[in-house]
């Protein structure tokens, strides 16, 4: 029988060298599926390390969350408090006749409840704002329901520049000048009429908006910080909103200007920390509230009035609620905490809430068009 080993050689017939190779069932085979195995073990192993470290930072990011929001007191306000006639710290609520906070925007809304609940905590008030009527009866307000709070009155329309606003800003700092100022609520602001793109967006708008949100927030604070660093105790509350801290589609310049908000309280913040001040410097991330700005009448668990909220920001200032993770910023308003605390950690895409936040203003445009012709026709 003529073999044919030659077509199927046995191993001894073969180089060592291709049998290292090539032979099936060699030790070097073995030796690559090990390899194998092992490469395939570290990468599982390192992806659940990576899963396990996301998981604890989320679940570190939700606790702080749930303490911050609904566990942890807020520090006391009389830390910005002096005794009265010595300029220092710590005194009681009663005894601050000589503390002063002042709060821009405080004609109604937000900054009217600023005004009314820091003066039943013992501050004296300059309340500021373009309507003087207004600011009068609040004045009035106070005066009945907290007899030994003083208050100033300064009419200035925050919305203009150069001539015009120069008696504005010279009573404000008049009425400013020798005030022991432990407190400032930068709460003015003021957005569009309606959701319109930017290119369509008035320069009349657009000037309002810059001088109202942003060159009036770096003035006031401009006034009244050098005093607080002096005394070395101060709090500076600056009213942000949502759509600064998530950008909201044709609503791009007031969108901008509270990101302006965000980044420069933060920047202001790190400063007065980094130079031990003493003072105090918090972004307050805002959704919405009751309010002629925001257009809505009703209240809610997510729509709070300016009581619920001034009411809320005061009782934890120190806590940052669902903004943990951002320096100097704070979310305190419980639902508004939940919103903000799931955005940031949970969201799978920003450009998602990009077009959903464009979707919500589009539609909101269209309706504000729609009424605006209706009563165009009924004149």
């Amino acid at each position: 029988m003529v073999q044919v080993s030659f077509l199927y050689p046995s191993p001894s017939a073969i180089p060592s060298r291709l049998l290292a190779n090539r032979w099936p069932g060699t030790s070097s085979f073995d030796s690559s599926a090990n390899t194998s195995q092992e490469v395939t073990m570290v990468f599982f192993f390192v992806v659940s390390l990576v899963g396990a470290y996301h998981l604890a930072l989320l679940s570190f990011s939700f606790a702080r969350f749930i303490l911050s929001t609904f566990l942890l007191p807020g520090v006391s306000l009389r830390k910005y408090k002096a005794v009265a006639g010595k300029g220092s710290p710590g005194a009681g609520a009663g005894a601050a006749d000589s503390s002063w906070a002042i709060v821009t925007g405080a004609s109604d809304g937000i900054g009217a409840e600023f005004a009314k609940q820091l003066a039943k905590k013992g501050f004296n008030v300059v309340l500021a704002s373009r309507t003087e009527s207004k600011l009068r009866s609040l004045a009035s307000e106070i005066a009945a329901s907290s007899p030994s709070v003083e208050t100033k009155v300064v009419t200035i329309d925050f919305a203009t520049a150069g001539a015009k606003a120069e008696k504005g800003w010279a009573d404000l700092k008049s009425a400013a000048e020798g005030l022991d100022v432990g407190v400032l609520v930068n709460n003015v602001g003021v957005s569009h009429s309606m959701p319109v793109p930017f290119a369509e967006t008035s320069d009349a708008e657009i000037d309002s908006i810059v001088n109202v949100n942003i060159s009036s927030l770096l003035k006031v604070t401009k006034l009244v910080l050098p005093g607080m660093q002096k005394r070395r105790r101060g709090l500076i509350l600056n009213l942000g909103s949502f759509a600064g801290q998530y950008p909201t589609p044709l609503l791009a310049t007031y969108s901008g200007s509270k990101s302006f908000l965000i980044s420069w309280s933060q920047a202001l913040g790190a400063e007065q920390q980094g130079l031990r001040t003493g003072v105090d410097v918090v972004a307050l991330n805002t959704y919405f509230v009751v309010s002629a700005m925001s257009k809505i009448r009703k209240s809610s668990f997510l729509v709070p009035t300016p009581k619920q909220y001034v009411s809320s920001v005061l009782g934890k200032i120190g806590n940052s609620g669902g903004a943990g993770g951002r320096p100097f910023s704070a979310t305190l308003w419980p639902a508004h905490a939940m919103v903000d605390w799931a955005l940031a950690n949970l969201l799978p895409s920003e450009g998602w809430l990009l077009d959903y936040s464009f979707g919500q203003s589009l539609s909101t445009r269209k309706r504000a068009l729609r009424k605006a012709e209706r009563e165009s026709k009924a004149q």
